[in-house]
């Protein structure tokens, strides 16, 4: 692949030292290349970040021009390097601009070359363009209650995303994969071993792909998402088949694709426990770490539900589902989320009562706030429980969005959704006093970019 002599995961280290220098050594841990691969680089998700730069999901990005303003901003992780796992776009783009430039040669062509070509995928080509995919494909957003639409997307990416394929040719992938399984020197069944942490906890994902158990298989797998478009792959290696599911629509394809390897299989759904939930779940806490609001809500089965997943009552007090465990004590929920390597201890925040609602007029939180790390202005606007949210950045000025109080001077800012896709969600903004208990900065964060710290404008 290299276009000079040498090991190429060196040359990739080296060209990756002179792409993000403030990343390399950097006090808070070192980035290196596998840890872009594993997604545990700690580097905040980039496109989640848009919002904070002030970016309206519709309008364009530009690899040649917006994308290294997003690097030269990015001089932090929200996690040291090695130690969690947080999916973040920005670990496949710079990879992507690393082969290039170490091989001397478009990611096109080398799809073409490497992939497309020897398995079979006889459409299957790389368009970073997501304003117009091939006709007559037509992406939709909405519901059966409000209706659809067709989505309107704008970006550019190559790496992170960008491939156009057909079902013929996903077939087609999935046969190549298979029929190079049993080879152990085969570079897929290299990156789908096994990766670890940093201090030797396993991590279900690595070089792109998900190793998950579905009705007692292990699988491997990954999906993706576009505004409209909603795709997931899963190989069942012990049993010699795969499903792809692919929707033009935003339906959750990973559920659908395990639903039907358990119907495949012939599995029988989990049932779940006798116990039922205490009553102390439901509500909303805060991790002190990651300045991020847990929020438990029940389905309609009952069932308490933690960022998204279905728990499953092991005792009135402890639940569980893939990947995840949950125990409520008091006001302290503990949030263990194995495959993260992450384990959240959240306090309850109070839902506020009509006393607190009435002073939040005095609350002092309107006023602009600025990021230098991020080069962004965020600007609180409003009057008592009534608050607006916006961002300014090197994209532009962003929309305005609602914010609601939860209590404790923590509020949740409403975001459908960033540029790609419906993440980031809610963000979470915690606001700070000083000495004086006057409003002096704000934590905004999400799941993929924690912990960005504003200073409050005098």
């Amino acid at each position: 692949m290299s276009k000079s002599s040498g090991d190429v995961f060196q040359q990739l280290a080296t060209e990756l030292g002179r792409t993000m220098p403030q990343l390399i050594n950097h006090v808070d841990g070192e980035l290196t290349i596998a840890h872009l691969y594993n997604m545990q680089s700690g580097i905040r998700d980039y496109w989640a970040m848009t919002v904070l730069w002030g970016a309206k999901p519709e309008e364009p990005f530009s690899i040649a021009h917006d994308a290294p303003q997003a690097l030269e901003r990015t001089k932090s992780f929200h996690f040291a390097p090695g130690t969690e796992f947080s999916y973040s776009n920005v670990n496949f783009h710079v990879l992507a601009r690393l082969v290039e430039t170490i091989s001397g040669h478009s990611l096109e062509q080398l799809l073409a070359e490497r992939v497309f070509i020897p398995a079979n995928m006889k459409t299957a080509s790389l368009r970073p363009n997501t304003r117009g995919p091939p006709l007559p494909i037509v992406g939709y957003e909405g519901s059966e209650k409000s209706g659809y639409v067709p989505a309107d997307n704008g970006i550019e990416w190559s790496g992170d995303a960008g491939i156009v394929a057909s079902l013929e040719d996903m077939i087609a992938y999935e046969r190549y994969l298979e029929s190079s399984w049993e080879d152990k020197s085969s570079t897929y069944s290299m990156i789908a071993e096994p990766q670890t942490y940093k201090n030797g906890s396993p991590a279900p994902y690595g070089f792109g792909l998900v190793r998950a158990d579905v009705a007692g298989k292990t699988t491997i797998g990954h999906g993706g998402a576009l505004r409209g478009f909603r795709l997931h792959r899963l190989h069942v290696p012990s049993e010699h088949f795969s499903v792809v599911v692919m929707f033009n629509h935003e339906a959750v394809s990973q559920a659908a694709a395990e639903v039907i390897v358990r119907k495949v299989l012939s599995a029988q759904d989990t049932k779940a426990g006798p116990a039922k939930p205490a009553e102390e779940w439901k509500g909303s806490f805060l991790d002190e770490e990651t300045q991020l609001m847990v929020i438990v809500n029940f389905s309609e089965k009952g069932e308490p539900m933690i960022f998204g997943e279905k728990m499953q009552m092991k005792d009135d007090k402890h639940a569980e589902c893939r990947g995840m465990t949950a125990n409520i004590d008091g006001d302290t929920l503990i949030v263990t989320r194995s495959g993260h390597n992450r384990i959240y201890q959240a306090k309850r925040v109070a839902k506020p009562a009509e006393a607190e609602l009435s002073t939040l007029q005095k609350a002092g939180y309107a006023g602009e706030y600025r990021c230098h790390e991020s080069d962004s202005t965020f600007t609180c606007t409003g009057e008592g429980g009534i608050m607006y949210g916006s961002f300014d950045g090197y994209l532009g000025k962003g929309p305005i969005y609602l914010m609601r109080y939860m209590g404790q001077d923590v509020w949740l800012l409403a975001c459908m959704r960033s540029m790609d896709a419906p993440a980031p969600g809610d963000w979470t903004v915690v606001f700070r006093r000083g000495k004086n208990g006057g409003i002096t900065g704000v934590t905004i964060g999400c799941w993929l970019a924690r912990r960005v710290d504003y200073v409050r404008r005098s």
